[in-house]
């Protein structure tokens, strides 16, 4: 499905890691979104990546051409969004991976959490105001769920909203939230103290008692912003209360497709390393001749390969089942354990396979090996998604 990304090459050349002929059953609109956002990754991304993940430091010069690309928005209809094919934004989402998390997780907040709950909770004023300037990226989005004591448990959320007249007044702390310190609007779930319900909330970042701070030490998705938040009595008008999420069920349909996107995005980081692993046993020579003339060399990259290739397929399974409505929680997290896990090991192999080198960030592969642990993390760690899918296979819940 991919060309390779060290070094950069041309689009003409065979996609060396689509083995079983993938490709041939896009269609001719889901390949043209393919081929624009590669082209995107390959000349304008990957040759300034590694500056900006070093530095720590966000790539605001490359969120105009985000926009322009017109990929901001997945499948939302209207209001200047691409109402892209579940295909569609599954590709994107590798490509923009396969290029940097960092820049992939910026997207993936933006689309695939904050416009997602405005699109699917919103009112219809709500989605007017925000989501066309959002597809455009003249306003940021942030999705406010995790807390300080409450990763994996986010049900158990104790961010607090009570009613004062017209108002909502929110009281609490977040954590890890992406984009925290640059959004214009940010979703905040809080529970409700009139029925003790998860509610979703508009809260703009110029509203008094929203403070927000760069989570500093970051070893990995360096170049992308997390924040710690703190919410002190922070007055939310009535009308920005999400009016169709009054549970946390209605959270959990945001994270369900989101969290396929997540398994595509662990595909894109896997390809990397393997294309570049691929290409460096060409040209590297050790004892004389090719490293990819060793026989342990192809076996290893043959096993990469077929790693590479059934996350694949795994991929292209959860676009159908998006696509005919039939994903489910479950299957969406299989897909992410899965997908991440193998992720993590094809990375660390072509991390031990380019030596030395495979620890600068010239060859982009370190870079991998580490932001692949974010997604190994979030939307529910692998332990989460076993025990949810464990508990629909067998019928028996083993956590609370």
């Amino acid at each position: 499905m991919t060309e390779t990304a060290m070094p950069y090459t041309h689009l003409g050349e065979a996609l060396a890691t689509d083995y079983f002929l993938i490709r041939q059953q896009f269609t001719a609109t889901e390949w043209e979104r393919f081929i624009a956002v590669r082209r995107f990754v390959d000349t304008e991304v990957l040759p300034v990546i590694n500056g900006y993940w070093e530095r720590a430091e966000f790539p605001r010069a490359l969120v105009p051409r985000l926009a322009e690309l017109r990929i901001v928005g997945e499948d939302i209809e209207g209001y200047g969004c691409p109402a892209m094919s579940p295909m569609e934004s599954g590709l994107v989402h590798m490509e923009l991976h396969r290029g940097d998390g960092s820049l992939g997780t910026f997207v993936g907040v933006q689309a695939g959490l904050a416009m997602k709950s405005i699109a699917m909770l919103g009112s219809p004023d709500q989605k007017v105001r925000w989501l066309p300037a959002m597809a455009k990226l003249e306003k940021i989005g942030a999705f406010a769920l995790t807390e300080p004591m409450h990763g994996s448990d986010s049900v158990a959320l104790e961010t607090s909203a009570r009613r004062d007249g017209r108002n909502w007044v929110l009281d609490g702390a977040k954590r890890w939230i992406g984009n925290g310190t640059i959004a214009d609007v940010i979703v905040v779930w809080a529970r409700s103290a009139e029925d003790g319900q998860v509610k979703g909330f508009l809260v703009e970042s110029a509203m008094p008692g929203y403070h927000a701070s760069v989570i500093e030490g970051k070893g990995c998705a360096r170049a992308v912003w997390q924040a710690d938040i703190r919410l002190d009595s922070v007055r939310v008008p009535d009308e920005s209360r999400l009016p169709e999420a009054n549970s946390f069920k209605d959270t959990a349909r945001v994270l369900v497709s989101t969290r396929a996107g997540v398994a595509w995005a662990a595909l894109g980081h896997a390809v990397a390393a393997y294309d570049t692993a691929l290409t460096y046993s060409k040209q590297r020579k050790q004892f004389g001749k090719p490293l990819c003339s060793f026989q342990i060399v192809q076996e290893r990259l043959v096993k990469m390969l077929a790693a590479v290739t059934a996350m694949q397929l795994y991929c292209m399974q959860l676009a159908r089942l998006a696509g005919a409505g039939m994903l489910t929680d479950t299957i969406a997290g299989l897909a992410k354990l899965h997908n991440t896990r193998t992720a993590r090991q094809v990375i660390a192999e072509a991390r031990d396979m380019l030596g030395g080198n495979g620890i600068l960030l010239d060859s982009h592969v370190i870079r991998h090996m580490t932001d692949i642990e974010v997604l190994h993390t979030y939307e529910g760690t692998e332990t989460m998604q076993t025990l949810i899918v464990g508990r629909d296979i067998t019928g028996v819940g083993a956590f609370a």
